[in-house]
């Protein structure tokens, strides 16, 4: 069962390890590859795992943010330890978030899912707010009946 609503959030940081992603922003089979290709990668190479070392929850994000006119994508998590060099300090503002929340059998499919609920769904029909870009997040919330359970969470703002 999928579902979306608007909450309040408070303002947060995820600590994320990251790549730049080269498909065309419209092309989605390509772009879902290469975030497969990047979780397959930090969970074969230990980054994940120390990314959860570090975590103050058991959440895991998978962010997506322009950063100097590129797309990146990073795994990440809520953490008060300091970011290792490579990572990147990811600040989500206080304020309004479209939140989508669902289940799939893998990460990867759950991360696909909700985006497409999130972007190809909830924001088209939306009357009252708008994304106006900045940073998104699908959150890994824990697993339930042998599915994947999350959330996606995107800042908002009132039309």
């Amino acid at each position: 069962m999928e579902d979306y609503s608007l909450e309040e959030k408070d303002s947060f940081t995820v600590i994320g390890l990251g790549t730049e992603l080269k498909s065309d922003y419209t092309d989605y089979a390509g772009i879902n590859k290469e975030k497969s290709d990047f979780w397959q990668a930090v969970s074969q190479d230990g980054r994940l795992d120390y990314l959860k070392g570090i975590a103050t929850n058991d959440y895991i994000f998978a962010v997506n943010e322009a950063v100097n006119n590129k797309m990146m994508h990073y795994a990440g998590v809520m953490t008060e330890a300091a970011a290792p060099e490579e990572a990147r300090v990811i600040q989500f503002p206080k304020g309004k978030y479209l939140v989508v929340r669902g289940e799939a059998e893998t990460a990867d499919e759950l991360n696909n899912k909700l985006a497409g609920l999130a972007f190809g769904q909830a924001l088209p029909e939306a009357k009252d707010f708008a994304y106006v870009g900045g940073p998104n997040t699908t959150v890994e919330m824990g697993q339930r009946g042998g599915l994947v359970i999350g959330e996606m969470w995107i800042p908002v703002v009132r039309k």
